[in-house]
């Protein structure tokens, strides 16, 4: 474990969460993406998707979620700094994610250097049938 981080490689975190259509109705409010293919269950139904599907951005707040769940844990092993994103790299949407879809976001760290205390995760959202919808890696930064 580094004892800048408490963090080692291999650590790892999940996050649940079930994403219902009024939350992507929410969200494009939120956002201000009201793209039709996100709202507009007519003008999805005509698309090769065939019905609404999320935001990218809103599959992305997850791995957020789960990042936040290993920067408790770091913090509960004492870590030195205060963790931070510095950045999403290499991420692909690799399968649309639809309402009512429940994904599971798991976050795993494959690196930790300890000048500058950082790590380097690597993440990947499945579905409720196991299908990648998502991956990418990430950089925590002790700041």
């Amino acid at each position: 474990m580094s004892s800048a981080t408490g963090l080692a490689p291999g650590d790892s975190v999940e996050f649940q969460r079930a994403l219902p259509a009024e939350d992507i109705i929410a969200f494009a409010a939120l956002s201000g993406d009201d793209d039709p293919v996100h709202v507009d269950a007519d003008f999805a139904r005509g698309t090769v998707f065939g019905r609404c599907i999320a935001h990218g951005a809103h599959v992305m707040a997850l791995v957020s979620a789960a990042s936040s769940l290993m920067s408790r844990r770091a913090a509960a092993a004492g870590c030195r700094g205060t963790p931070v994103s510095a950045g999403y790299d290499r991420i692909r949407f690799t399968h649309p994610v639809f309402a009512g879809d429940a994904l599971t976001v798991r976050y795993t760290i494959e690196a930790v250097e300890e000048s500058p205390a950082r790590s380097l995760s690597r993440f990947e959202v499945t579905n409720q049938e196991g299908r990648t919808c998502l991956v990418g890696t990430h950089i925590l930064r002790f700041a």
